[in-house]
């Protein structure tokens, strides 16, 4: 039987990619060490979904709680399945701009070092194994801040005379002389080591840089997770604060069954060291006042909310990613989630999450 070695595997992704791989017949060996609630606290956990996982497959999926930043805690991993690996899915991070200030030695060798461990053990260990990479639109820096914005009502917008007005940002933005942040640059880092591993050595290395990943299954905190602590704030009434930019900023937004049937035409075709811009573009995004917009309608509340002028270091006041090179490499992929189908899955994941804890 095939083995899919997933990192993060209790994470919004990682999990989501375990049902689905599972759900083909391969065997998942799953790697996390719920370090996102050393990074965002207790209600950040991702234990919940691991006893989910566990409860579900059964010996269909076996659960290491290891470090990625740790060779000598992975390496019996890849050492016990060796050729068996037919794909490693990396989606384990620390995925926030302002925790990554905190503690960046923390930050850059989970996202760069750990990312380094798992691809020098694919190469000793399972050469032939597909290597996916869940980067982020983040390697872009503040470089989509330059573009011509206009003021909408509730949005900004990128002036229809620019060549990104249909389809969004395409991968030809370069990623150097911009601020990234400290996240940024460990995931550029990151990023482009993937990428040479593909081109150097030859493993079949995809870097899929996200926009927005979301879904029921994301355990939202203030500092990661924008939909889903949205929705959970929505459904409480605690209070939250939109940063900068009016609250007209733009985000793409794509369900995690989405980005994962995406890694999954991947892996049936690879491309090595190809590089993919994926989110929502066109088809799913909105602007926080529009997100909160619909988080009131769906839950049929009030929002509680209050405006700070100081904006996140390194945030996109637009960003809408095109996707139109994934879907040229891979046309048989579709988006199946709209913005308010989107919306309304967080939504009653977060109701789901606040029900079981009571």
């Amino acid at each position: 039987m095939a083995i899919a070695l997933v990192t993060g595997s209790a994470g919004l992704i990682g999990a989501e990619a375990v049902r689905f791989l599972a759900g083909k017949g391969l065997d998942v060996v799953g790697i996390d060490n719920d370090m996102r609630a050393y990074f965002f606290g207790g209600e950040a956990s991702t234990g919940w979904s691991r006893a989910q996982l566990e409860n579900a497959l059964g010996s269909r999926y076996r659960h290491v709680a290891a470090d990625i930043r740790e060779l000598a805690a992975l390496e019996p991993v890849f050492e016990q399945y060796g050729s068996e690996i037919a794909l490693v899915l990396h989606t384990a991070a620390q995925p926030s701009h302002d925790w990554a200030a905190r503690e960046p030695i923390t930050d850059f060798t989970v996202n760069a070092n750990g990312t380094l461990n798992l691809l020098e053990l694919t190469r000793r260990h399972c050469p032939e194994a597909a290597f996916i990479f869940t980067s982020t639109n983040k390697v872009y820096g503040d470089t989509p801040n330059r573009l011509p914005l206009v003021e909408l009502e509730t949005r900004w917008e990128i002036d229809e005379s620019h060549a990104f007005h249909a389809k969004g940002i395409d991968e030809s933005m370069s990623i150097d002389g911009t601020l990234h942040s400290l996240f940024g640059a460990s995931k550029v880092a990151a990023d482009v080591l993937v990428q040479e591993y593909g081109r150097y050595f030859g493993l079949k290395t995809g870097v899929f840089r996200g926009g927005c990943l979301t879904g029921p299954g994301h355990s939202g905190a203030e500092l990661h997770g924008f939909l889903a602590y949205l929705a959970k704030c929505a459904l409480t009434g605690k209070a939250y604060t939109v940063f900068g930019y009016k609250g007209k900023q733009v985000r793409d937004n794509i369900h995690s069954h989405d980005l994962v049937n995406a890694f999954w035409h991947f892996f049936q075709a690879p491309r090595p060291g190809e590089v993919y811009n994926i989110g929502g573009g066109r088809h799913a995004n909105c602007s926080m006042l529009e997100a909160i917009r619909m988080a009131e309608e769906i839950t049929g509340k009030p929002f509680n909310w209050s405006y700070s002028e100081e904006n996140r270091v390194g945030d996109h006041i637009w960003w809408i990613g095109d996707i139109s090179k994934f879907e040229g490499h891979f046309p048989d992929w579709r988006l199946q989630y709209d913005m308010q189908g989107i919306m309304e899955q967080v939504v009653e994941g977060q109701r789901a999450r606040l029900v079981d804890a009571q």
